[in-house]
């Protein structure tokens, strides 16, 4: 999701920039390539069922077999988490890129300013009008706070801060999500006070298993307005009152994606020896303690606060690990990844925009009866295939389409209302 510069906007507020290698750029486009495909596959559970079931097995309509109990943990353990860490480190990555060709350029960061309100906008659009799921309106109010307060700082400083902001973020997730764990599963209270706080989780949890059915009964039986209505009546807060814990993940990540950009992590600054070693060890480590907490969580039954504290609370240490593990093996990889396939997945980080809001769009359209109305009748299985499918859609249409055209068609878009005019769009 990047942008360039085409013109001055103002007077440079920014260090001198450096140069800009296209390996570096390459780079960038082939893992937001590999992470956009990569997020639809936790995506995809929570658009062909109801939004509880992305955390929470047993909020599947269709079911969950004891097999798909076991793809559950292997997605626990090799997706969830990992491939929006790496999108969202990524997009702190292309926010110094953008802003290196505006200092370039004579501009200043207004430019980015009005360019991530804009972003904001598709993505409460996206939430309201075709998924729940909305990860754009979280960037653009973690970029805006990183271009106005962090974009000055060192690359020391954003990394340390960005760490430290994600320790918060594990102390505030861990804390309360194992609490209400405990709260909820573990032994029954002795105390009226005890009593009465599980009882107010069960509320909660049922509560949202509810909506999840009503969404469904929707879904299925109902009209694309009736969803949107929901959509506004029931959840028209969620995306404001989620303001409060943007500091604790996605804007940590953002700022060491700029501190990993600014030391050359995308462009050949760290030995790729070192990176493949790391990357690894980051992996199998991370990995392994998913792994022991999937088995524990799957062995306590798979319940309701059990699976939200995996994934949001136990998780985010080993989460951290694997997503970097992830992104220096594909860094380290990129520069060799050519060929049909690696063009091509080039080409969908390239359109990562188009691609992330399409999917929403397909999908919208796969599940809902006003389009295949296939909303609550797939497994696992059956979504996973549907992943593939739509992963041969992205990799199909990309590279011919920025073959004739600069940018992708949102990319364009987006690049225009930024700047207040239209540009050329075939090549």
């Amino acid at each position: 999701m990047s942008a360039g510069v085409e013109d001055n906007a103002g007077t440079s507020d920014g260090p001198q920039p450096v140069a800009l290698a296209g390996g570096r750029i390459a780079s960038l486009d082939f893992v937001r390539g590999i992470a956009v495909m990569g997020i639809l596959v936790a995506n995809i559970v929570s658009m062909g069922q109801p939004q509880t079931a992305y955390p929470y097995p047993g909020a599947f309509t269709s079911g969950h077999s004891p097999a798909e109990d076991w793809m559950w943990v292997s997605q626990l353990v090799l997706i969830d988490g990992k491939m929006r860490g790496l999108f969202t480190i990524l997009f702190g990555a292309g926010l110094y890129l953008f802003m290196e060709k505006v200092w370039e350029k004579g501009a200043t960061r207004l430019l980015q300013v009005r360019r991530l309100l804009w972003l904001g906008l598709f993505g409460l659009l996206h939430y309201y009008l075709l998924w729940q799921g909305d990860i754009l309106f979280a960037y653009a109010v973690s970029g805006l706070i990183a271009v106005l307060f962090c974009l000055d700082l060192a690359p020391r400083q954003q990394l340390v801060l960005g760490l430290l902001g994600y320790v918060c973020g594990v102390l505030f997730y861990g804390l309360s999500t194992i609490f209400m764990q405990q709260m909820a599963d573990g032994p029954v209270p002795d105390n009226a006070m005890q009593a009465e706080t599980r009882a107010a989780f069960v509320e909660m949890a049922e509560a949202d298993i509810a909506d999840g059915q009503l969404e469904t009964a929707i879904r299925q039986d109902g009209s694309y307005g009736e969803l949107v209505a929901h959509v506004f009546k029931e959840h028209g807060r969620d995306p404001f009152y989620e303001i409060l814990n943007f500091p604790f993940e996605t804007l940590p990540l953002m700022l060491i994606g700029m501190a990993l950009y600014r030391t050359g992590f995308f462009n050949g600054g760290f030995e790729r020896r070192t990176m493949l070693r790391y990357g690894l060890f980051a992996i199998l480590g991370g990995g392994a303690l998913t792994l022991w907490i999937g088995l524990a969580t799957k062995a306590a039954g798979l319940t309701y606060y059990g699976t939200y504290a995996a994934l949001v609370g136990w998780n985010m240490i080993p989460q951290l690990m694997m997503t970097l593990g992830y992104l220096a093996l594909l860094v380290a990889f990129a520069p060799r990844a050519g060929g049909w396939l690696g063009a091509r997945v080039s080409a969908a980080g390239r359109a990562a925009f188009t691609n992330y809001l399409g999917t929403s769009l397909i999908m919208l359209l796969v599940f809902g009866n006003w389009g295949l109305d296939l909303f609550g009748q797939f497994g696992r299985t059956e979504l996973y295939m549907t992943v593939i499918a739509t992963w041969a859609v992205m990799l199909g249409w990309s590279k011919p389409w920025l073959d004739r055209y600069r940018y992708g068609p949102l990319e364009w878009l987006w690049r225009c209302l930024t700047y207040g005019r239209l540009f050329e769009l075939r090549r």
